[in-house]
């Protein structure tokens, strides 16, 4: 069966990036499967771009797949990529696909998640007593969606904390963080209609912001929240920090969003610190994630 490849117009533009876009059809146009690829722009993954690809299950195997992976490939060496990162999980098609067009396994990520609907009273009140553990010399904070101003310079400057973030393989690059791309990406959620809350670390000596935990729901409170990222920055660790924020996230979303069934969280295999902050928090894995990677 002939297949077309059509390029795509993608207005989803932002400060970050773009995507090129393209859909695979047959002789009758019937739609047979898309491919996106977000290309990085920030300093520091200029070099990057972000497959996303879908196959019709009826269509599988006939070469959807490959035609619209030669025609991602061709524009990511157009546009002077040097990686092209996917990501799959565990034992699906997506994973098979990958593995035997020439993608390398760079990282493996365990999915986890925390039953808020059927969380009892004993860890309720285990997670209550860890938030209201003292930890000299810090104190937490939080706000939902954009970080006020008065705190916007130090929050970017925290997130600095990600930047040795276990990532294995993968050439992912440095992402750099100003209070730009702070508000922006808060405003991304914004726009898609979801709630963002933020908890923080903070240095009663200066009033800096030396931890943060960001937790993204659905605008209507209900269904799953999906943590977005955990970090303290390296002169401020060994003091629990982390699971004092994720601890008061929990605590932070139960009342905020009581409607809320769980939460969701997803850790490097290689990051075994933030994997057992989560086991002690009640999070029970769920499945795995595979990181790909093409080198052009």
């Amino acid at each position: 069966m002939p297949i077309r490849i059509t390029a795509l117009t993608d207005p989803d533009r932002t400060a970050s990036g773009y995507r090129l876009a393209w859909l695979a059809s047959g002789d009758d146009g019937e739609p047979l499967g898309s491919a996106f690829l977000r290309m990085f722009t920030r300093e520091g993954q200029e070099h990057l771009a972000e497959l996303q690809l879908n196959v019709h299950t009826a269509e599988r195997r006939k070469r959807v797949g490959s035609r619209l992976l030669e025609t991602v490939v061709a524009a990511a060496r157009a546009e002077g990529r040097r990686s092209v990162i996917a990501q799959a999980d565990a034992g699906t098609p997506g994973d098979h696909f990958l593995a035997a067009r020439g993608f390398r396994r760079v990282l493996t990520l365990t999915y986890a998640r925390l039953a808020l609907d059927e969380l009892d009273t004993g860890k309720a009140d285990e997670i209550n007593a860890l938030v209201e553990q003292p930890h000299p010399g810090y104190r937490l904070a939080s706000w939902r969606g954009t970080v006020p101003e008065e705190l916007a310079k130090t929050f970017a400057d925290s997130r600095r904390a990600m930047d040795d973030m276990p990532m294995d393989d993968t050439d992912y690059g440095v992402v750099a963080w100003d209070v730009e791309r702070v508000l922006a990406a808060a405003k991304a959620i914004a726009d898609r209609g979801e709630l963002l809350t933020t908890v923080v670390a903070v240095d009663e000596s200066d009033s800096s912001i030396v931890g943060f935990s960001e937790l993204v729901v659905p605008g209507d409170g209900k269904g799953e929240g999906q943590h977005y990222g955990t970090g303290v920055l390296p002169e401020h660790r060994g003091h629990g920090l982390g699971r004092w924020m994720k601890a008061e996230m929990i605590r932070v979303a139960r009342a905020n969003h009581p409607e809320l069934a769980g939460l969701i969280t997803d850790t490097a295999n290689s990051n075994t610190h933030m994997r057992r902050i989560n086991d002690a928090l009640g999070y029970v894995p769920t499945h795995q994630a595979l990181e790909y990677q093409l080198n052009l």
